[in-house]
């Protein structure tokens, strides 16, 4: 497609970030009416049901597999290129990284972008969370935490020797990719129609993933339309949360682009799909201690995402669709670090999480060890 006239009438970087908040919107309304969220897809999986939540999130995974392998296969897609299947990989970064953001996504509550969707129809805590993950990830990308992430993720790398896109690497056809979503979203249909879902739930669902398959679409056709070079990505929330933050605090401190596009855009969908539905509602803390579990969580997301090289929807979603290598680890550590702390924290066995139940027989174990004093005559 052909986006000179916007190009002439926005400029390279106006017509990028363009693209970023027309995605971003759609994005965001689709987000809000499917109720898309992977942290709840993983609760519900680590409770033994598959669900309507787990059923959403199939719906959408398989919609952007299938969608950005068929682009691929039919050529119209090239995404060799992209950060995600850039010259090496960190899987350091994406297993460490990938379990800190699964805590972090149970303790706020939601990862990411569904922070970002949350706070848009009303809630103050996704809101207050969402900003601290922004900061926190500035912090991890380029401030005081920085050298911990080089550290982290420079302990195991994964060099471009065989290919870092996980089907080449693998030695598996051309097609595979296709296949593969195309199994996924016959699942997630027999799951979809079992658990009865919505009509809104089917639409929004599909739509999220093929907002990822519009992300890749743009970008790459922007990249050879731009005398400035243009990234080749899709829908990621990690590096655009931290670039758009100091956008808006320190105008000239981050560049014009896609990433700063989005977020806004996310956020304003998210808005008048939950104003239009008639569901926008104030939401605070309940009191001071639920407000320190947000803060952990929106800290361990900011670092796990800046490590894993994406949130849920980036190395998820966007680098799931790719057959990143190093998404799809950060992926399953995801699941794995969201069900941990879920059984740690939230989930109750015989009344009591697994936490409780520790320091209850830690209390027991101390009182067994004192001694009775011995009264003499």
């Amino acid at each position: 497609m052909d986006f000179e006239f916007l190009i002439d009438r926005f400029g390279e970087a106006g017509t990028t970030a363009l693209g970023g908040l027309v995605l971003g919107i759609l994005f965001g309304a689709f987000a809000q009416r499917s109720q898309f969220c992977l942290r709840a897809a993983v609760i519900e999986f680590w409770h033994g049901k598959i669900g309507q939540k787990v059923a959403i999130w199939l719906l959408t995974f398989s919609a952007a597999v299938a969608g950005t392998q068929a682009l691929i296969s039919s050529g119209e897609l090239d995404i060799t290129d992209s950060r995600m299947l850039a010259s090496y990989g960190s899987l350091s970064g994406a297993v460490i990284g990938g379990l800190l953001f699964g805590a972090g996504m149970v303790l706020a509550r939601g990862c990411g972008a569904r922070l970002l969707v949350l706070a848009a129809t009303g809630n103050l805590r996704a809101l207050f969370s969402g900003l601290l993950f922004a900061a926190v990830a500035q912090a991890s990308l380029r401030g005081i935490l920085a050298p911990a992430r080089d550290s982290v993720a420079g302990a195991w790398l994964l060099h471009d020797d065989g290919g870092l896109e996980l089907i080449s690497f693998l030695g598996w056809g051309d097609n595979t990719g296709i296949y593969i979503g195309l199994t996924c979203m016959v699942v997630a249909i027999y799951y979809g129609i079992r658990n009865q879902l919505t009509t809104w739930a089917w639409i929004g669902a599909v739509g999220v993933g093929l907002m990822v398959v519009g992300g890749w679409w743009f970008t790459y056709h922007m990249s050879y339309q731009t005398f400035e070079p243009t990234q080749v990505e899709s829908m990621t929330f990690t590096g655009p949360s931290a670039d758009t933050l100091m956008y808006f605090l320190t105008p000239g401190g981050a560049p014009l682009d896609f990433d700063v596009g989005l977020v806004p855009g996310v956020f304003i969908g998210s808005f008048l799909a939950a104003f239009f539905s008639r569901t926008l509602q104030l939401q605070g803390f309940k009191d001071g201690s639920s407000m320190v579990r947000y803060i952990f969580g929106a800290v361990f997301m900011g670092m796990g995402g800046m490590l894993a090289g994406g949130c849920a929807v980036g190395a998820g979603l966007t680098g799931g669709s790719a057959f990143s290598i190093t998404a799809w680890v950060a992926l399953a550590s995801m699941w794995a670090g969201a069900g941990l702390t879920d059984a740690l924290v939230d989930r109750e066995f015989q009344g009591k999480t697994l936490i409780q139940r520790w320091q209850m027989k830690g209390k027991q174990s101390a009182v067994s060890e004192v001694k009775p004093e011995v009264v003499t005559s």
